[in-house]
Parts: C-alpha cells; sequence; structure tokens
C-alpha cells in the first residue's frame, strides 16, 4: 500500500518528530546543536514556517510548527536536511544518511492542545531524566517561552498568546503550565497521533481536517478508545 502524504494544510500548527539513523546521534557537540538551530532559522524564514517550540535531543528533534502554504513544512526539512547534514559529515569525517528516512508530523488543534505539544516537546529531556526540570535544558524553547529569553527563531503560536495580555503575563502563565506534569494519557496520545501521522485535536477539529484531506484524521488504535486529552 503507498504511503499515504502526510497530513499538511496551511496555517495549522504540526508537531514534527525526526529520528537520527537507527537512533544514533545526530548532535555529537554543541558546535552540532547551534549549526542546526541557525539551518533551523534560516530554513524557517525561507519557507514562511512560524517555530512556536522546539528541542534538541540526542538522537532525535521535536518541533511544532505553522506553515504558511501547504508544502511549507516539507521544503523547510528538506532545507535544514541539506545545510545540517552536510556540515555535520564533514566536521565528523563521515558519509551517509544522518536521518532515520522521513521526519514524522501530526497536525494540531490550537485551542487547548497546542500548549500540551508545547509542554510534551519541552519536557522531553526531563521525561529522558537528562535534567530535573526543563529550564536546565540549554537546547530547547522553555527558556524563550517560560522566562523571555531572546530567541530569534520563534514566534508564538495564538494559543500562547491568549496566555495574558502583556508578555510577563503569558511567561508566568506559561510556566505554571509545568506546574502539573502531562498524564501518561496525554503522552500516550501525542505519541499516537504523530506516530500515525493524523490529527491531535477535538472532535471537531478532525472532522474539519478530513473534510479538508478526504482522509481519517483520527488514531486507530485496536486495543483502546482513544481518550481525549486531559486539560492543561
Amino acid at each position: 500500500m503507498p504511503r499515504l502524504p502526510r497530513p499538511d494544510i496551511a496555517g495549522i500548527a504540526q508537531h514534527i518528530v525526526q529520528r537520527g539513523n537507527d537512533r544514533m546521534p545526530c548532535f555529537i557537540d554543541d558546535q552540532d546543536r547551534r549549526q542546526y538551530l541557525m539551518a533551523l532559522y534560516e530554513m524557517s524564514l525561507r519557507y514562511a514556517c512560524a517555530i512556536h517550540a522546539y528541542v534538541l535531543m540526542t538522537n532525535h528533534v521535536h518541533l511544532l510548527a505553522t506553515p504558511e502554504t501547504v508544502g511549507g513544512v516539507s521544503r523547510m526539512m528538506q532545507g535544514i536536511g541539506r545545510l545540517y547534514v552536510a556540515g555535520f559529515n564533514v566536521r565528523h569525517r563521515r558519509t551517509g544518511t544522518l536521518w532515520e528516512g522521513c521526519y514524522k508530523s501530526c497536525l494540531v488543534d490550537g485551542e487547548r492542545y497546542a500548549l500540551a505539544c508545547h509542554r510534551y516537546i519541552e519536557l522531553n529531556p526531563v521525561r529522558a531524566a537528562m535534567v530535573g526540570h526543563p529550564s536546565e535544558f540549554r537546547w530547547s524553547s522553555y527558556a524563550c517561552n517560560a522566562a523571555g529569553q531572546d530567541d530569534r527563531i520563534l514566534r508564538p503560536h495564538p494559543a500562547y498568546r491568549r496566555l495574558g495580555a502583556m508578555p510577563s503575563d503569558r511567561q508566568r502563565a506559561y510556566r505554571a503550565l509545568f506546574d502539573q506534569a502531562l498524564s501518561e494519557t496525554d503522552i500516550a496520545d501525542i505519541r499516537a497521533y504523530i506516530q500515525q501521522q493524523r490529527a491531535l485535536g477535538s472532535d471537531r477539529f478532525r472532522a474539519m481536517v478530513e473534510r479538508k484531506l478526504g482522509r481519517c484524521a483520527s488514531v486507530r488504535p485496536p486495543h483502546r478508545p482513544r481518550q481525549p486529552l486531559a486539560s492543561s
């Protein structure tokens, strides 16, 4: 059966995951991470994709991005691949592929699911026991979203803007979201939707996606019915 195209609608955020080939590291040192972020910044501008959240783990990357046009995320990821991998191979005297096939992505409802994805992404280092709190991890968007540290890569998602009228209000409200961990159900839902490349959100959101794309937008786990995300 041919692979379905990734769900892609202009103006709708996508949660993106790209993994290193055979789960090998895609970042060896901090210079690699700086180079990746430079490539992300350049390609996000070139292909009009607003980056809302990110984390650079040892062997994979998570992004939350909204494209202005259909195909924008795909072109951005291809551009990052060309720019970053060439430099990575030269620096580390290697050849061949770096990434494990194509990236995965799912559409994300902007009402409350977007903030759940923010938390999921920025809590990755905590779940991996690399740090005790997301503020301790340098290579994510948490410092900007939660504390206002300058990060030229990021543009706030509308759900983030609705947290408060002033930047300090938004940052305070955002930090408060991390006082409570994501539930296991929330984590399982986010993982399932990105693995199956569907549309994470309300029934109304998925129905809209199905009308636009003409394909199923819900996950189909045979072992359990889908549970809605708990309120953020």
